[in-house]
């Protein structure tokens, strides 16, 4: 999944599924507690990524299961747009990531993120720096 998408929640917490994402992300994908750079912000994941996650963590010792990765599952919502290509989120995602009316949507290979507009620019200006772009091009083998 590529690119950015400005976005608006309507009156009952719903949102568009970009154009470009939707078939991407298929009938039914999973939205839950993010984080990026120190950002708070909502991950998509598609039905089979959310399976694999799901399958890692029913993987680990009961220990591990007791941190903060259940949280990711507790707080987790299972999505399926309607026919305007629609879907909600709950009160407490949105609060989590600080999410008013004005959304973004942005790519992140194989997951979406979902973030408050204004604190998107914010991330977005911190990481615009050719230091950081480079860091990260070098990460991926570029």
């Amino acid at each position: 999944m590529i690119g950015k998408y400005p976005a608006k929640l309507d009156d009952k917490n719903r949102l568009f599924v970009p154009a470009k994402l939707r078939a991407e992300l298929g009938e039914d994908f999973y939205v839950t507690l993010g984080v990026n750079c120190g950002h708070r912000c909502l991950t998509v994941y598609t039905a089979a990524d959310w399976e694999v996650l799901s399958q890692n963590y029913n993987a680990l010792p009961i220990s591990q299961r007791a941190a903060a990765t259940s949280l990711i599952f507790m707080n987790a919502a299972q999505c399926s747009p309607d026919k305007q290509f629609r879907f909600g989120l709950t009160q407490f995602l949105l609060e989590y990531a600080g999410i008013g009316r004005d959304v973004m949507v942005v790519g992140r290979a194989g997951q979406a993120e979902i973030w408050d507009a204004e604190e998107f620019s914010r991330f977005e200006q911190e990481n615009l720096t050719p230091e950081k772009l480079l860091a990260s091009l070098e990460a991926i083998g570029l």
